[in-house]
């Protein structure tokens, strides 16, 4: 089995090197990550610059470095890298990716979006840290991560994907508590209510922050079952975005009619 690990956070966080270590005698393991953190770079590609990738060794980890974005690390490891990927894992992510809203934007679901459409098998793992440090100093939470990494990548390599799932996306809470349970959630809508910070630079010019504030969670949902249970949540998730339905249909036919009465109008 080849085993692609990867990451938003770049080739020189933790998490990655966990990762790595969790599952290096699972099969031949291919470490590709972007060089420095990518963090909420989504299913961005490089297509205006070069992309380049160095080879090192970190501490006894081979890997290869790239200045491109986690859903790059994909192609890379696929076309050019490894003869084949069978599945990918991505993560350890400092911060958890709960919500639509952080799903859409997220770099380490980026990358097992980018694996799924190529048809690999991908899991992405995800903790609710600010730090690095946070993670390296919770034995308990490392010992869950290792675990449920491992038994997720045995899972599909044996079973492959459940049906209709494309990522396997598992989040885990701050502080692991013994007893804490894995629960099959699908993800909120939304985590944070968006914010803008206004200010000025020394020569009066204006800038801006963008920031989020966190909002009451929906019970039975990923956000609460991280940030208010203290539980693990494992979120299924697909990226056919497709809506058609017998609603949607009716409405937009009506759309449609009034758009071909405009073009007949524009036409006389």
């Amino acid at each position: 089995m080849n085993i692609l690990v990867t990451n938003d956070d770049g080739i020189y966080s933790p998490g990655l090197k966990l990762l790595y270590n969790f599952v290096k005698d699972l099969g031949r393991v291919y470490v590709v990550a972007p060089e420095t953190p990518k963090s909420a770079s989504g299913l961005g590609i490089t297509l205006h610059k070069p992309l380049r990738v160095s080879k090192m060794e970190l501490e006894g980890m081979e890997a290869h470095a790239t200045s491109g974005t986690p859903s790059d690390t994909i192609y890379l490891a696929v076309l050019e890298i490894a003869d084949k990927i069978d599945v990918v894992i991505s993560g350890i992510n400092i911060g958890d990716n709960t919500s639509l809203q952080v799903v859409l934007s997220s770099g380490t679901i980026g990358a097992a979006l980018q694996a799924a459409l190529l048809g690999i098998p991908a899991i992405a793992l995800s903790a609710d840290v600010n730090e690095p440090e946070e993670l390296l100093a919770d034995p308990a939470l490392i010992s869950a991560i290792r675990n449920i990494a491992r038994a997720s990548i045995k899972f599909v390599s044996s079973n492959g994907m459940p049906r209709g799932v494309d990522v396997i996306s598992i989040n885990f809470p701050r502080r692991f508590k013994p007893g804490a349970e894995v629960k099959l959630v699908p993800a909120a809508k939304v985590k944070f209510s968006q914010k803008i910070d206004r200010r000025r630079d020394p020569r009066g010019g204006a800038y801006y922050w963008l920031y989020g504030e966190l909002v009451e969670p929906e019970p039975e949902t990923d956000v609460y079952v991280v940030h208010k249970e203290g539980n693990i949540a494992l979120t299924p998730l697909t990226f056919n975005m497709n809506a058609l339905g017998p609603r949607a249909e009716a409405d937009l036919k009506t759309l449609g009619a009034l758009v071909d009465e405009l073009n007949r109008s524009l036409g006389k």
